[in-house]
C-alpha cells in the first residue's frame, strides 16, 4: 500500500461529526430532525384521526393503531397493569419522539441521529424525572413519597445508613443520568461506526492502487450490516427509554414497591 493510498482514508475531526454548523444562527441540523419528528409524529395521528373509525382502519389509522396496541400491550401492560392505560399518550408520545429522531441516523446525506447530541437525552430524561417524582408525590404525598424512596419497607432499620444515601443517588440522580447516558451513548457509538465503514469503503473504492478496490467490499458489507443494524438500535433505544419511563412511574405511584 503505498503513501497517495493511505492519504485517500482521512478520518474528519471529531468536531464535525458531532457538531454541525448553523443553518441559520441557532438553528442547525439536530433542530431540524427534532422540529421533524415532532411535525411527522402529529402528522401521523391528525392523519389517523381524520379517518371514518366505522370504516375499516387502513393507512395512517392503521399505523397508529399498531403503535398504540405496541405501546399498550407490550409495555404499560407488562410494567403497570391496567391501571397504568391512562399512561398512554405521554408514553406514546416518548417513544414515536425518540423513534423519529433516532431513524434519520440511517437516512443517506443526513446520518446523523438528533438522539447522538446530548441536549435531547438530557431533555427528555429530565422531564421523566420530573414526572415519576411529581407522580410520586402526588399519588402518596410529600412526606409519604420521600419516606418510602429513603426508608424502603422492608429493610432492617441498622441498615438504612447504607440503604437510604444509596436510593437517594439511585432515584434522584442515577435513573435520570443512565436513561441520558443509555440513550445518547448508543446511538453516538452507532453513528462513529456506520462513519468509519463509509469512509473506509470509499477510500478503498477511490484507490490508486487498483488491487485495493476488490477489497473494499469487505467494509461495505459491513457497512449495510451495520445500517440494518442501526435500524434495529434506533428501535430498541426507544422501546427501552420508554418502558424504564413506565417502570419509574409505577414504581413511584406505589409505595409497597
Amino acid at each position: 500500500m503505498n503513501a497517495a493510498t493511505l492519504i485517500a482514508f482521512e478520518f474528519p475531526p471529531i468536531n464535525m461529526l458531532l457538531r454541525w454548523q448553523d443553518v441559520v444562527p441557532t438553528v442547525n441540523k439536530v433542530v431540524i430532525i427534532s422540529i421533524l419528528s415532532s411535525l411527522i409524529g402529529i402528522g401521523i395521528f391528525l392523519a389517523a384521526a381524520r379517518k371514518d373509525p366505522k370504516v375499516a382502519p387502513k393507512g395512517a389509522r392503521n399505523l397508529a393503531e399498531i403503535i398504540i396496541d405496541f405501546i399498550e400491550k407490550q409495555i404499560i401492560m407488562q410494567t403497570m397493569g391496567p391501571s397504568g392505560l391512562a399512561w398512554t399518550p405521554f408514553l406514546l408520545t416518548i417513544f414515536i419522539f425518540i423513534y423519529l429522531n433516532n431513524m434519520p441516523g440511517v437516512i443517506p446525506l443526513i446520518q446523523m441521529p438528533a438522539t447522538a447530541r446530548m441536549g435531547i437525552p438530557a431533555f427528555m430524561a429530565l422531564m421523566v424525572w420530573v414526572v415519576y417524582n411529581v407522580t410520586g408525590i402526588k399519588h402518596q404525598g410529600p412526606i409519604g413519597y420521600f419516606k418510602s424512596v429513603l426508608f424502603p419497607p422492608g429493610v432492617p432499620k441498622a441498615l438504612y445508613i447504607l440503604v437510604t444515601p444509596i436510593e437517594i443517588i439511585s432515584t434522584f440522580i442515577v435513573r435520570p443520568f443512565s436513561l441520558a447516558v443509555r440513550l445518547f451513548a448508543n446511538m453516538l457509538a452507532g453513528h462513529l461506526l456506520l462513519v468509519i465503514f463509509a469512509l473506509l469503503s470509499e477510500a478503498l473504492f477511490q484507490a490508486r492502487d487498483r488491487i485495493l478496490i476488490p477489497v473494499g467490499v469487505l467494509p461495505f458489507a459491513v457497512l449495510l450490516f451495520l445500517t440494518g443494524f442501526e435500524v434495529l438500535v434506533a428501535f430498541l433505544q426507544a422501546y427501552i427509554f420508554t418502558t424504564l419511563t413506565a417502570v419509574y412511574i409505577n414504581m413511584a405511584s406505589h409505595a409497597e414497591h
